[in-house]
């Protein structure tokens, strides 16, 4: 079981590149399978759910060339050959490792195959609830199954005869809305989902990118069966929910300055960077290029966190840096509330109690509610030994939070932060090594060299 050290800062690098976004190397990978054709995908993220990603489209029939490789980190540029949307079936048991967004996405494409097919995952998403994708999806006349009342993995899918239905989220989330509209290219006539609040629209771009048509009319998203995605070159910025960790560590750090270069700025996903102009950092970006999705550079001056609300409307913008945004409000003046954020108990981990605990093992007082917490910042953090649960972005938000603390922070399990940011350690170290670069330093040992087929067999995947 690996784990990470962490003392106090040595060092801010004045500037900083993070891998690619792993919500759009999810989904252009996918989409590429689908499509006739070679797609060049660059800035591809190579951490361990979007290598899931790679080798499901494998079993299901997708040609994948590792094209570019950086050392110790995995392939960033990939070839995806498609062809077309009636993919082979898989001769195996797929396996989603900790991935719940290959499990929900990949659902909607195999909702629409004529055959039955075996999602399984590790014991982490073998626990995360799947009837959200399972109802709708059902209600277009697939059948999905899997364990439990709330539907969890190992998931069979049987495809075929689809229909278009118009259908009501229930809760805000990307994935859900990400599976329907998958389906529904496979359903005759229109396909509609209804969201309570706006999510990430990834899915939508890369839709319009790849030569897929559809249409928003107000809360509606709607796509229409029959289209065949258009292979197209694509270039993946990089991830701002991996930048996050950087820009609160420098926003918190009076007189530190960092800027983070070609970062994702899809409105979508910078409501970490309106969190923390409300907690009084100093962030501001420009936008170098919107090919599809908008890119630019974030710069972020330290100074002094103020407290701050965080819920409503802006929480499925943030929700994958509530982690990282909690370490922000231990630092802040003041009390912070996270409200309307119930989904974290159902994430890779129950982050609420993760958050929580870890955080009153430094010192810091917290009440813990059903959907968030009330943080009181301000005190000085004390290392501590900590739990990440198994759940990266617990694992690196406290690395973050151990460069303010007291003595030595220990974080345990840090094996799980290679599924979401491959080079976290070796970034991590150009912080805490005074005034020069770290070396590199692998964290994908178990990086397959080639992008071969490797999926569980039925055997394996009860286990």
């Amino acid at each position: 079981m690996a784990t990470i050290k962490v003392r106090k800062f040595k060092n801010i690098p004045a500037e900083i590149t993070v891998p690619g976004d792993k919500s759009i190397s999810h989904r252009a990978v996918m989409f590429a399978g689908l499509a006739n054709g070679r797609t060049v995908i660059s800035g591809f993220l190579p951490s361990e759910d979007c290598i899931c990603t790679v080798h499901a489209m494998e079993a299901l029939g997708a040609e994948i060339e590792w094209l570019e490789e950086i050392e110790g980190i995995g392939p960033v540029k990939l070839a995806v050959t498609g062809h077309g949307t009636q993919l082979k079936a898989p001769t195996k048991v797929i396996d989603c490792g900790n991935s719940g967004t290959t499990t929900r996405l990949l659902a909607g494409i195999l909702a629409g195959q004529p055959f039955t097919t075996v999602l399984a995952g590790d014991e982490s998403l073998s626990r995360r609830p799947m009837r959200r994708i399972a109802d709708p999806l059902g209600l277009m006349g697939a059948k999905v199954e899997g364990q439990g009342e709330k539907i969890c993995a190992p998931l069979s899918i049987t495809g075929g005869d689809l229909h278009a239905i118009t259908y009501h989220l229930p809760v805000a989330s990307a994935q859900v809305k990400s599976a329907v509209l998958l389906a529904g290219l496979f359903a005759p006539g229109k396909t509609s989902v209804v969201e309570p609040v706006a999510t990430r629209n990834h899915t939508e771009r890369l839709m319009s990118h790849f030569g897929v048509k559809w249409l928003r009319d107000g809360d509606t998203v709607s796509v229409y069966g029959g289209q065949t995605p258009r292979a197209e070159d694509i270039s993946v910025p990089g991830d701002i929910s991996s930048a996050a960790f950087w820009m609160v560590a420098v926003a918190a750090m009076p007189g530190g300055q960092i800027t983070i270069n070609n970062v994702g700025l899809n409105p979508t996903r910078t409501g970490i960077i309106d969190v923390l102009l409300k907690m009084g950092a100093q962030v501001t970006d420009s936008m170098t290029k919107n090919d599809g999705e908008p890119q630019g550079n974030i710069t972020v001056k330290g100074g002094d966190l103020n407290a701050t609300v965080i819920g409503g409307s802006v929480i499925p913008n943030v929700i994958d840096e509530l982690p990282i945004l909690a370490v922000a409000a231990a630092l802040a003046r003041g009390k912070t509330l996270i409200k309307d954020a119930s989904e974290l108990r159902v994430k890779e981990t129950d982050r609420i109690a993760a958050v929580a605990d870890n955080l009153r093992r430094m010192g810091v007082p917290v009440v813990e509610f059903d959907d968030g917490m009330e943080i009181e910042g301000g005190a000085q953090l004390k290392g501590a030994v900590i739990d990440s649960y198994g759940d990266h972005r617990i694992a690196m938000a406290f690395a973050i939070a151990g460069l303010f603390a007291e003595g030595t922070t220990t974080i345990e399990n840090t094996d799980c932060i290679s599924t979401s940011y491959p080079g976290f350690e070796r970034d991590l170290n150009r912080f805490l090594l005074p005034g020069h670069e770290a070396a590199a330093i692998p964290v994908l040992d178990r990086m397959p060299r080639r992008m071969g087929i490797e999926t569980l067999s039925a055997e394996d995947a009860a286990e």
